[in-house]
């Protein structure tokens, strides 16, 4: 990957101005050239307005954004402040996520999604774990975690280790959305992340103890970003906590949302340790975002959008350490990541929905498959329906219809004989879940048995 390119001084640009030079640049004069927080080594591809020079163009940039940064509590390792600016984008972003991450969602179906929390949080913890692991090499197969960490069994190799121990890092999370962040509790966060990951088990939950940590461009060995130096790693800790726990009187005011941003991103600038510095910065970003009030984000999964477009959540670093500390470009990608998310929550939601009433629909007109079916297979198919992924017991089969093991047994198999449910070992006994397409399933199944009795009964 290519480091952009630092911006060109102001000071030479403003010696370099003619007379009309200023005029000029102030006619154009905008924090957004073409409508976006451009970084130099963006704005310099795109065609200036108003006959101004690349240079020049880039120049009324950063005099119009010079007034609006504000010097943050957190340093870079030169000990310079790291800046934040507000321009309309961020404020349209933060308005969007406080509507809708801090207040009441709906399902599309009018009901709260309170009222399905486990099924939606089960899925959203599911998503973040697998992904926010890949990000950082993990290499399972979705299907294979998801089975994992439904089934609960132990992790069989360090892919599976990353992802079972995000799972269980995000529901500790859960536990602690009231309470400080702290040095302590940062490095607790840590050891869980990377339990059973690491090369020396002894780095779990302890800062680094060298300067041999850097962030390196895996395809091509680019030297991307040198973090400081390990002897300033407590100090920075302790100062970083300090601002995550800021109540709303500190100055400057830092919106919840770019608080939990900032600590993500300094988390990453700083790599304070060895392994799993990513996934300890996003579980610290979920952390912030549930002690702030925004309760939606634990249905949410940002690990997902990153993960699609590694490139631009790297790019986001460079921009603001070669632009004067300037963490308006993070900031701005993480609220896009974060409106995105959101909205794919309603588009789950929707698609959820829909999947319920349709097959709800099918198996009320589903005559054929129903004469195949007892009321207790099909009361079990209807569950299904309404809550994807439950898991399924002939145990709790017979205790729920009150039937011996061997009838509920046979229930069970019938379905996976139909392709209605499969089943997975789990220790001594099989666990069954609905099959992936089950609306599909169902269809095809019905046209299949309708099929066969139109060619029994045709001369």
């Amino acid at each position: 990957m290519r480091i952009p390119l630092i911006p060109p001084p102001a000071a030479t640009l403003l010696a370099k101005l003619g007379p009309d030079g200023l005029p000029r640049l102030l006619e154009h004069s905008s924090a957004l050239p073409d409508g976006k927080y451009l970084h130099w080594d963006e704005l310099r591809h795109r065609t200036p307005p108003g006959g101004l020079t690349h240079e020049e163009w880039w120049l009324s940039a950063w005099m119009s954004r010079t007034p609006m940064l504000q010097a943050l509590p957190l340093l870079d390792k030169a000990g310079a402040p790291f800046m934040l600016a507000t321009p309309e984008p961020v404020l349209i972003h933060l308005h969007q996520i406080d509507r809708a991450a801090a207040g009441q969602i709906r399902t599309p179906e009018a009901a709260p999604i309170h009222e399905n929390r486990e099924r939606y949080l089960l899925h959203s913890l599911i998503e973040e774990s697998i992904t926010s692991s890949q990000l950082e090499g993990a290499s399972t197969t979705r299907r294979v975690a998801e089975a994992m960490l439904r089934e609960g069994r132990p992790p069989r190799d360090r892919s599976e280790a990353m992802i079972f121990n995000n799972y269980r890092a995000m529901e500790h999370i859960r536990s602690l959305r009231s309470e400080p962040i702290t040095p302590e509790r940062v490095l607790e966060l840590h050891r869980m992340l990377t339990a059973d990951t690491l090369d020396d088990s002894a780095d779990a939950g302890r800062l680094r103890l060298t300067n041999d940590v850097n962030v390196v461009d895996n395809r091509d060995g680019t030297l991307l970003h040198e973090p400081p130096s390990y002897t300033d790693l407590p100090e920075r800790l302790e100062r970083l906590c300090t601002f995550a726990n800021a109540g709303e009187n500190a100055s400057p005011f830092v919106h919840p949302v770019v608080r939990a941003i900032l600590l993500h991103f300094m988390i990453g600038y700083d790599h304070p340790f060895v392994d799993g510095n990513g996934r300890t910065a996003r579980a610290l970003f979920y952390w912030s975002m549930a002690r702030s009030g925004y309760w939606l984000m634990e249905f949410l999964s940002i690990s997902q959008f990153l993960r699609r477009a590694p490139r631009q959540y790297v790019q986001a670093y460079l921009h603001t350490e070669t632009d004067r500390n300037d963490t308006t470009y993070f900031v701005l990608h993480q609220l896009n990541i974060i409106r995105r998310s959101i909205a794919a929550l309603h588009e789950y939601l929707a698609q959820k929905t829909q999947e319920q009433r349709d097959t709800e629909r099918l198996l009320a007109r589903a005559g054929p498959i129903r004469d195949r079916l007892n009321h207790r297979q099909v009361a079990l198919l209807t569950h299904a329906l309404k809550h994807p992924g439950e898991p399924y017991r002939v145990a709790k089969h017979q205790a729920v219809h009150n039937i011996v093991y061997q009838t509920a047994r046979t229930d069970l198999l019938a379905l996976e004989s139909l392709g209605l449910l499969h089943k997975i070992k789990n220790g001594n006994a099989f666990v069954f879940y609905a099959a992936e397409n089950l609306v599909r399933q169902i269809e095809a199944l019905n046209m299949s048995i309708t099929k066969a009795a139109s060619s029994a009964l045709a001369p």
